[in-house]
């Protein structure tokens, strides 16, 4: 069964923040990036058990994608999966969320 797949306010912020960051020294891979992580969104509306549980979570519905040095966090319900954030994997994800106050269920309602 396909599942809807919903972007999160915060998760294109990320995106945004992210493609912002690389386009500083090359507009091209920047524009590139966007579109390799809107094509592994989009997968998820068919493979939405691809990648792992995020291990900070610890929650088998949490899940991310490894996309170069980033992370794609997703969690998946019964018909809609959420994308949750995009974030660069060295950053400790625990600390940022806490920091920007989101959690795993920042989603819309």
């Amino acid at each position: 069964m396909a599942r809807k797949v919903v972007w999160t306010e915060t998760a294109w912020r990320d995106l945004e923040r992210s493609a912002d960051y690389i386009a500083e020294n090359s507009p091209g891979y920047a524009a590139a990036f966007v579109e390799r992580v809107r094509e592994h969104a989009r997968s998820l509306d068919e493979l939405t058990l691809r990648g792992r549980v995020v291990p900070e979570l610890g929650e088998p519905n949490v899940r991310e994608l490894l996309i170069g040095n980033y992370r794609l966090i997703f969690e998946v319900h019964e018909r809609t999966v959420y994308i949750l954030g995009l974030i660069h994997g060295a950053r400790d994800l625990a600390a940022l969320w806490r920091l920007e106050g989101r959690s795993e269920s920042d989603k819309p309602s």
